[in-house]
């Protein structure tokens, strides 16, 4: 790709259901597929009682810890499925670390909470959380301490809100529509959620963070506050 290419999908990927012996689901959606023709993406409504995916015909198996509104639709960079290429020796196929959206030429971990991004010609998602591995994902590329090394490397991709719906197909433009003016970039989040919990209050500018993490981290905030020395009695 040249340095002037626009960022593109480069590829749209959606899983059906397969046994899950990682996880005490019965089955899970993780093996992604590239498919050809256009997809449609909607709203999948709340985690508990909604869709699941946003994206139609694609499969959810944990519904307690995966889907929704928050989770509609979860990117990935082709350049960091590139790069644990050659750090692991082995290749990745677009969809591989069960990604919707296989994207060229976009800094996903570097996209910021509230971001928004037009797919094609109608399509809106905005940047909402990033990816937290778990079980099914581990026991899926099979790689020994896998939860250990992706938490530690920080390249999570994220997972995206649908904002207005609409078909998403390989080869799609994306443009970058809105930007906030905040420093919460979807690695700053990882990070704060995983290793780095001092790092929780920072988030809280971020208006479009999922309530969930906000509460996390009024919390942690409140934790630090009272913890904090009492600066009349120095």
């Amino acid at each position: 790709m040249s340095s002037d290419q626009a960022p593109y999908v480069l590829s749209v990927n959606v899983g059906g259901p397969k046994p899950n012996p990682h996880k005490d689901t019965d089955s899970t959606g993780i093996d992604k597929l590239p498919v050809s023709e256009a997809v449609e993406v909607r709203a999948p409504g709340p985690k508990h009682g909604g869709l699941g995916s946003g994206v139609v015909g694609d499969f959810i198996g944990d519904r307690r810890h995966h889907g929704g509104d928050d989770q509609a639709v979860y990117a990935y960079a082709r350049e960091d499925l590139d790069w644990w290429e050659r750090q692991l020796g082995r290749t990745f196929r677009s969809g591989s670390f069960g990604e919707n959206l296989t994207s060229t030429g976009l800094d996903v971990t570097g996209a910021r909470i509230g971001e928004r991004w037009r797919i094609g010609s109608t399509l809106v998602l905005e940047v909402s959380v990033p990816r937290i591995p778990c079980s099914t994902f581990a026991g899926w590329l099979s790689e020994r301490g896998w939860i250990k090394t992706f938490v530690r490397t920080a390249i999570p991709g994220a997972y995206l809100r649908v904002v207005t719906p609409g078909p998403m197909r390989a080869g799609d433009e994306v443009t970058v529509l809105e930007r906030p003016d905040h420093d919460v970039t979807v690695g700053l989040t990882f990070r704060a959620v995983t290793l780095e919990p001092e790092l929780l209050p920072r988030l809280l500018v971020a208006v479009a963070l999922p309530a969930e993490l906000r509460e996390r981290a009024v919390r942690r905030q409140t934790f630090d506050l009272d913890d904090a020395p009492d600066a009349a009695a120095t």
